[in-house]
């Protein structure tokens, strides 16, 4: 399968540069480890999606991928990841899953000349600028002032956060880890929600809500809290519910996720003066649909007191792309190469 993603290339990004074969791509998450040929610019083929916990290691699922692929060893010379974790030095271990490894390991075990690893978010970032107009839709009101920072946010596993910054040739993506922020109550019932989280965490950060798990314990604590009963749901349960107006309190929970999400992504706005626009990536929001769009999200974004009006002015786009991060890291790895 080849999917064309129409994207604005980048600059080193032509198909001659495509002369050695195919590129490898990956985005690996939590959950989910994502892999693709690159084939020709913005060209992607042989797309699979594999659960985490199938393979004891990246290795395996890497070598899993490419025997699905049918590319025998040594036909891969430039392969690019990107992962949901800091990436600081030659080893990498994952913060929402057991896997670790040693980047120089990886590329003399694949046979590859070029292993580039970045995070999964800075990646991403760095997907926006080619994103074609069908592959995000705006929440909201609010216009894009060009040449500026970009913001962007996505709950998935975990949180994540990142910021693209204009730059003399082209973008910088930061390498943020603000999903890891202490978490702010921004009323009397997140206030309970936090009280209820603290019982058993040390340090509640925002991705302790605004995450899968997050979904999870924002249902446990609201029904605590209205003395309800709570069957143990998964949180795509819960978020099945709420869209299908089947449950009250699911849908005060998916309520609750949004709001909080709207007061990261306008914290997020103003720290970055992304008056480019904030984007909302991730594997939930999506997902929610119409339920999102007419959540308090966009309220809680511009409820900022003195500063409401700032941010009424700044759009904010879910990413509706499937495969985003495969632009952003085609484009880095296109840059390193070139």
């Amino acid at each position: 399968m080849t999917v064309p993603l129409r994207p604005a290339l980048p600059q080193h990004a032509t198909p001659a540069a495509f002369a050695l074969g195919p590129r490898l791509l990956a985005d690996i998450g939590g959950t989910n480890a994502r892999f693709a040929l690159e084939v020709a610019p913005g060209q992607f083929r042989h797309i699979e999606v594999l659960a985490c916990d199938a393979y004891p290691t990246l290795a395996h699922a890497l070598h899993a991928y490419l025997g699905m692929a049918g590319v025998a060893a040594g036909a891969i010379r430039h392969a690019g990841l990107a992962i949901a974790n800091p990436v600081d030095g030659d080893l990498v271990r994952m913060t929402n899953h057991h896997w670790e490894f040693s980047i120089e390991a990886m590329r003399r075990a694949c046979g590859f000349d070029t292993l580039l690893v970045v995070n999964d978010f800075s990646a991403l970032a760095r997907s926006l600028p080619h994103l074609a107009a069908e592959h995000k839709r705006q929440v909201g009101a609010g216009v894009a002032r060009p040449c500026s920072p970009l913001g962007l946010v996505g709950a998935g596993t975990g949180l994540g956060v990142s910021g693209l910054i204009p730059a003399a040739e082209g973008w910088s993506a930061l390498r943020s880890e603000g999903g890891h922020v202490t978490f702010a109550p921004a009323d009397e019932t997140e206030v309970a929600i936090l009280q209820f989280a603290w019982r058993t965490l040390g340090h509640v950060s925002a991705e302790r809500f605004l995450s899968g798990g997050g979904i999870e314990l924002i249902h446990r604590a609201l029904a605590l809290h209205a003395g309800l009963p709570a069957p143990t749901l998964r949180a795509e349960q819960i978020a099945r519910r709420a869209c299908a107006a089947e449950c009250a309190l699911c849908d005060q929970a998916i309520e609750t996720f949004c709001g909080m999400l709207g007061t990261v992504a306008g914290n997020l706005a103003i720290t970055l003066g992304a008056q480019g626009g904030i984007y909302i990536g991730g594997g939930i929001v999506p997902k929610l649909g119409e339920r999102f769009e007419r959540s308090s999200f966009r309220a809680r974004f511009e409820r900022k007191g003195r500063f409401s009006g700032y941010l009424a002015q700044v759009p904010t786009f879910v990413i509706t792309a499937q495969y985003p991060a495969f632009l952003g890291v085609s484009a880095i790895l296109s840059e390193k190469l070139g």
